[in-house]
């Protein structure tokens, strides 16, 4: 099957919304190839170039793709297969408001730094990091609320988590017909965390393979499969919060798996499960939990 392409001269979001129009419509295991613009727009193309504070409208997300069929209560699967960068560099920025360490002493916001991209590396001041591009937001249409690409929930979103990548497969509970699946505001490279509020954000092009999963045991939240294991996504106001909520999602899966009641999986999830924090930046954090496949071979039952 040839590789579709959506791109974001089609459409993009600024917010998700129960009740979005898809730009383009797929059959389940389409391949496609969604191309995407860095969170700023080319708006900083220059280290002279500041952004005195968070956009109103911010990390725009190429969509909504309406996957056919796909129903409430449904997962969709979202195989990454590869994300190439579109631009021969990335920005990191800071701004005034935003940020782990917004307002301490020594910290100067706004302040832009330009990352050449040159041999498989980003340049920051003289030092190189090698490029491994993620995907900062990705989701469907929630439920009932509508949430901006800034922040991350239930139904993905602003996700920041360096588990986005090529090789894993990312899973999300379907809220609305169709899902509505959109995605963008990629970095070049980008620490667990996004300490500053950014990575180096970048434009690229992201190969995907979407399918449906049909299963009488679906999940409330972002899931991720990796070569080695089931990670689950949780976000909410306070890393305890999302912790928490993690800790919920990898309980269930275990018990499910090995037919254990609901202490005995807490109690295991204490011994294989790993806490990892994805972003603390955000109006809403983000926390993973992974699950290896030796203790969790297929959170769907199938």
């Amino acid at each position: 099957m040839a590789r579709r392409t959506v791109s974001h001269e089609d459409g993009t979001i600024y917010e998700f919304a129960p009740d979005l129009d898809g730009v383009a419509t797929v059959d389940p295991g389409t391949r496609l190839t969604v191309e995407t613009v860095d969170s700023l727009e080319g708006t900083v193309g220059a280290e002279s170039d500041l952004v005195e504070s968070v956009p109103e409208e911010v990390n725009a997300a190429t969509g909504p793709i309406e996957v056919a069929g796909a129903s409430p209560g449904d997962v969709l699967r979202v195989e990454i297969e590869a994300i190439r960068i579109a631009e021969d560099r990335g920005r990191v920025i800071t701004m005034e408001g935003f940020g782990l360490l917004d307002g301490h002493e020594g910290i100067e916001a706004p302040r832009t730094r330009i990352t050449p991209v040159e041999d498989g590396a980003i340049e920051f001041a003289g030092i190189e990091v090698p490029v491994d591009p993620v995907v900062g937001t990705i989701g469907v249409a929630p439920e009932s609320e509508s949430y901006t690409t800034l922040v991350p929930h239930d139904h993905g979103g602003n996700l920041d988590t360096t588990a986005m990548t090529a090789g894993n497969v990312a899973y999300f509970p379907v809220f609305q017909e169709g899902a509505m699946l959109a995605m963008g505001d990629c970095k070049a490279a980008m620490a667990d965390g996004e300490m500053c509020g950014t990575g180096s954000e970048i434009a690229t092009e992201i190969d995907v393979t979407v399918d449906v999963v049909e299963t009488a045991r679906g999940i409330d939240r972002p899931l991720v499969e990796t070569p080695d294991a089931w990670t689950a996504l949780a976000s909410a106001e306070t890393l305890e919060e999302a912790c928490e909520l993690a800790n919920r999602d990898a309980v269930s899966l275990l018990a499910a798996e090995h037919g254990l009641d609901a202490t005995d999986a807490y109690m295991l999830s204490s011994l294989v499960g790993g806490l990892e924090i994805s972003q603390v930046v955000d109006p809403l954090v983000t926390v993973r939990n992974a699950i290896p496949k030796a203790y969790l071979s297929d959170p769907f039952g199938r």
